[in-house]
């Protein structure tokens, strides 16, 4: 079973760096999914309200045999509860669909600043930090704009900003926010849809390691201590994706990836998205 390596959060907690991601997995295939994860040795599960598959992430877990308190769970606010009372009740919705009286992170999915609700959630999301029903909070999708004004305007910073990354679209100007402010990165769509595996680097790359492409891209995330969470309903493929602790990139292969940034985007702008 893989060595999941831990991050230390702002709060205290600990956050294991490679997790599993349940985003657009069938309710059908959920819980399943979720317990082959939990089989191969994923102990953290990431989920939101608009995934709209909490109670069988739930029910994966409750299924699977290992003890809740060995298990890291995030969830997200969805996009219409904004607020700060809707947001209370949406975190309190969650913890009854996945059976559980706390989640280990509550993130704001997205910022919707033309709405600009999201200072009023973020201190929701204080309230139920203070009250332990998050044991800490986060946000997704944030820019450095919005954290700037979370910190001036409230008393906590995001424990965790979870954002596209990958490297076609590797973020410097937000990591580097992120690590002067001591707010861990987290990574979705890790390997751009699949878009970055057919990269002609990238092939030589795992031919050289004799890994896959999708294991060089996550090996790439976990030495750039990026939080990284693939998803897959394939068992096989679930367990090939935490096979990446066998090996290390050595810094000039680091470097080649690093080359490969084309501000690529595979979901939408945050500055424009609306929800």
């Amino acid at each position: 079973m893989a060595s999941i390596p831990q991050l230390i959060l702002p709060t205290g907690h600990s956050i294991p760096q490679f997790g599993f991601g349940v985003f657009q997995i069938d309710c059908a295939d959920t819980a399943a999914s979720v317990r082959t994860a939990l089989e191969a040795g994923y102990r953290h599960i990431d989920t939101a309200q608009m995934y709209g598959n909490e109670k069988e992430v739930g029910e994966g877990i409750a299924g699977s045999g290992v003890p809740r308190s060995e298990i890291f769970i995030t969830t997200k606010l969805a996009n219409d509860r904004h607020g700060y009372d809707s947001a209370i009740t949406a975190l309190d919705e969650s913890l009854e669909r996945l059976g559980t009286d706390h989640v280990d992170l509550y993130l704001i999915h997205w910022p919707l600043p033309r709405k600009n609700r999201y200072v009023q959630t973020w201190q929701a999301f204080e309230k139920l930090a203070a009250d332990g029903r998050a044991r800490s909070i986060g946000v997704s999708n944030f820019q450095p704009e919005q954290l700037d004004t979370l910190a001036k305007e409230t008393d906590t910073l995001p424990a965790v900003n979870q954002i596209e990354l990958h490297p076609a679209l590797q973020q410097e100007r937000l990591r580097a926010y992120h690590r002067a402010a001591g707010i861990v990165t987290e990574a979705w769509s890790p390997i751009a849809q699949g878009a970055v595996l057919d990269d002609r680097d990238i092939r030589e790359l795992a031919d050289k390691y004799d890994k896959t492409p999708a294991q060089v891209v996550l090996r790439w995330h976990i030495q750039l201590d990026n939080v990284v969470f693939p998803k897959s309903i394939n068992a096989s493929r679930v367990r090939e994706n935490i096979d990446i602790f066998d090996f290390e990139l050595d810094p000039g292969d680091m470097a080649t990836i690093g080359t490969l940034d084309r501000g690529h985007r595979t979901g939408p702008d945050p500055d424009t998205f609306t929800g």
